[in-house]
């Protein structure tokens, strides 16, 4: 496995790629056009810039996280053929850029779901945290207005202002699709990238549901073994894979974290490792990554993505705001490379304890 930092690019990140390069172990990014709007198409000299600047700093681009999936794809409308072609436009200029992996997702309105964002912990430490019972409280319109004052002036991925705006549209558009309905889109899109895919060399790797169950009533169709299952299997191609966040399919205590990897053996592509603590079913907030702070057994989960010799980037994901940190939440550096030197360590462990 190669080690990773997911960054925004300079304009928006308050992480430096000076800083992500010293991190040990860490020699590649994640990162994205992040200007760059569901749908458009990414011109093959601002990926080019991109890289360069990467590749000026000592890291190199490790895959893209993410080319947005645009509404009128995820809902099946006419003019969804537009967008599909830009998005293969896209896959073509960015493997003309050496860049053959994307991360992305096939959620409706909402790309993730927090209830807070500044959690505040016994050790003084903030996270990003989730409650059900809050959810259901709340006006999904407004959903944007409960979070935006913790975002510390950042934008945060999936919830940019302008897309919030259009809550109420957006929900109109999803009115008629369900999770069948959604199904089908997915597939459609597949079918069509995936002779691009072929040809460049491409791995899609699609991120799960954030919360993995329906949030205001919106279809969630990437949330369990049996549902990803059934996406490998509608359209059989090993460029269709997926991103193995395991905070993401974890928020559903049913899943089994280990025996979903092992299960996805040649699909998993990329992968987020990061740990959660429960308080109940419906209630989690975003921990170290050291198993002991959270709910999940950490060693358990990259003893089997090394079992099924995952090869691919990994990351840590969402830190907590520790040592007087002022970042995007989630987003920070300090504990993400904690977390990335901790994901190092059980690597290096569990590759030495098999050779025994």
């Amino acid at each position: 496995m190669e080690m990773t930092m997911r960054w925004y690019g300079s304009k928006y990140d308050t992480v430096t790629l000076q800083q992500i390069r010293q991190i040990p172990g860490v020699t590649g990014v994640i990162t994205t056009l992040y200007g760059k709007a569901a749908g458009e198409l990414w011109e093959e000299d601002e990926i080019r810039e991109l890289v360069n600047e990467v590749e000026a700093s000592g890291l190199h681009i490790s895959g893209i996280e993410s080319v947005n999936v645009h509404d009128a794809i995820k809902t099946g409308a006419p003019e969804r053929e537009v967008y599909i072609n830009n998005y293969i436009k896209t896959l073509e200029n960015l493997a003309r850029n050496n860049i053959r992996l994307v991360c992305y997702n096939f959620m409706p309105v909402f790309d993730w779901t927090r209830t807070e964002l500044a959690r505040k912990r016994p050790d003084g430490s903030t996270v990003l945290a989730y409650t059900q019972e809050a959810v259901d409280k709340l006006d999904p319109e407004k959903m944007f207005e409960s979070i935006a004052g913790d975002t510390n002036g950042t934008v945060m991925p999936g919830w940019e202002p302008e897309r919030m705006e259009r809550v109420k549209e957006l929900f109109a558009m999803y009115r008629d699709v369900d999770n069948e309905k959604l199904f089908e889109n997915l597939k459609y899109f597949l079918e069509r990238i995936m002779p691009t895919c072929d040809k460049y060399d491409i791995n899609m790797a699609i991120h799960p549901d954030d919360p993995a169950w329906s949030v205001f009533g919106l279809p969630r169709i990437i949330t369990c073994k049996e549902n990803i299952l059934r996406m490998m299997h509608m359209v059989d191609n090993p460029h269709n894979g997926v991103t193995f966040c395991s905070g993401s399919y974890g928020t559903n205590l049913k899943n089994d974290l280990p025996d979903m990897i092992r299960s996805l053996k040649g699909r998993i592509h990329f992968a987020h490792v990061r740990n959660l603590k429960f308080n109940s079913p419906t209630d989690f907030e975003e921990a170290a990554h050291l198993s002991s702070d959270g709910s999940f057994d950490m060693y358990e989960i990259m003893k089997a993505l090394y079992d099924i010799g995952f090869d691919g980037p990994i990351r840590p994901d969402h830190g907590r705001m520790i040592w007087g940190e002022t970042a995007m939440p989630g987003y920070g550096l300090y504990d993400r490379a904690l977390g990335a030197a901790y994901l190092n360590g059980l690597w290096e462990a569990i590759g030495k304890g098999s050779r025994l």
